[in-house]
């Protein structure tokens, strides 16, 4: 197998030569999920500060063995890493990166991902899933073996799935219905995180979500866990629906697994189209992502600047409320050219609403204005500045 060195965050990884990414490579590395696996360092950073002891962490999916070495290497207090995959190619030259990083808190096992999690079940203080594709597959193990006050991390690259444009395959891989919106990525966020709290939910076991983002060709998210049923029955009322009319692009969200949805746009009139059920709560832990913040400051990050940018609207959009508007779609809704966006947000903060920018799209804003309210609030500008 031809190889070459690269070098990312404090390690040095020996990686395969191939022109094309694909689950078909001999040992599979995507150098696209740097910022990734930037992030996942300073969140299990972040974790670690928290629980405050050390901590045992399992990449199940290792490839090359990069995330789980970088953990080992790079977040003080990783007592032990396990990196797995079933591929033997794998396991072969993850056990030569370990050599290169001089690492002795890594081992590597040569199993299937679901098994390793059973057998292993209350060992790990962090289980990290970072499939190639959706990971619905392996989620169930990963309730069953993850203690409380453990932390989840889980990555979809099943984004056609998740955000609506193949319906059928959200609907069995995840047991929700997407919505094919201008929000869509949103949407498959939170029905990624919907998934993962009814799963763990059979376990008596809850989901807090720290952080979640939505970027390029992936989602990703990171939870604690707490236990007990009250708290998960709590937890459960955070699970809700969609309804968005495509006519006038108004939505309404309905937080309960049977609540009453009419059939008409109240707005409008026009029929609603409803996705669901996803995750209605919180996204986003402020004081979490702020301590990320303060942790990727001292390591060593290709992607920092990159990284302290996604956080930085995350922070800001952390109390916003769910969905977002996509200006250009809402002007072409009024048959109007789109005024800057700064200016309607300007517009938007005087006349008392709240307002953020949104990291799942450059041109999009999050607010309580309704689609009514937001729509004259163009309007207005418009005139303001003709």
């Amino acid at each position: 197998m031809d190889s070459k060195i690269i070098y990312e965050g404090k390690v040095i990884i020996k990686v395969p030569k191939f022109e094309k990414i694909t689950a078909k490579a001999p040992v599979f590395y995507n150098p696209a999920m740097e910022l990734n696996r930037d992030l996942s360092v300073a969140a299990i950073s972040a974790f670690k500060e928290l629980v405050d002891h050390d901590i045992s962490v399992c990449d199940i999916f290792t490839g090359t063995g990069i995330r789980g070495i970088r953990y080992a290497k790079e977040i003080d207090g990783v007592q032990k890493a396990v990196i797995n995959d079933l591929n033997p190619l794998a396991v072969e030259l993850s056990k030569e990166n370990i050599t290169l990083n001089k690492l002795d808190n890594v081992m590597v096992c040569k199993e299937d991902a679901n098994i390793i999690l059973r057998k292993c079940k209350g060992k790990f203080d962090v289980i990290d899933i970072d499939p190639f594709g959706t990971p619905s597959y392996f989620v169930e193990s990963a309730a069953a073996s993850l203690k409380s006050e453990g932390m989840i991390c889980i990555t979809a690259t099943d984004t056609s799935a998740l955000c609506g444009t193949y319906t059928e395959p959200c609907v069995r891989k995840y047991g929700a219905v997407p919505l094919k919106t201008e929000y869509c990525h949103e949407n498959g966020l939170r029905i990624l995180v919907g998934f993962i709290a009814r799963i763990f939910a059979k376990y008596k076991k809850y989901i807090e979500v720290k952080f979640s983002h939505s970027t390029e060709h992936y989602m990703r998210i990171y939870a604690v866990i707490g236990k007990g049923a009250a708290n998960t029955d709590e937890s459960l009322k955070s699970l809700g629906y969609i309804a968005h009319c495509k006519n006038c692009l108004n939505r309404i969200v309905f937080k309960d697994l049977t609540p009453i949805i009419p059939g008409k746009c109240p707005v409008c009139g026009g029929i609603f189209k409803v996705g669901g059920p996803l995750w209605c709560g919180e996204m986003y832990d402020q004081d979490f992502i702020c301590l990320m913040k303060d942790i990727i400051t001292k390591l060593t990050l290709n992607k920092e600047d990159s990284a302290n940018k996604l956080l930085d609207i995350c922070i800001k959009e952390a109390n916003a409320p769910v969905t977002y508007f996509e200006i250009h779609k809402v002007c072409k809704n009024l048959k109007t050219s789109a005024p800057p966006l700064i200016d309607i947000i300007d517009l938007l903060i005087k006349e008392g609403f709240f307002v953020s920018r949104t990291h799942f799209s450059p041109t999009s804003l999050k607010t309580n204005a309704n689609i009514d309210e937001l729509k004259n609030i163009i309007i207005d500008l418009k005139q303001l500045l003709n």
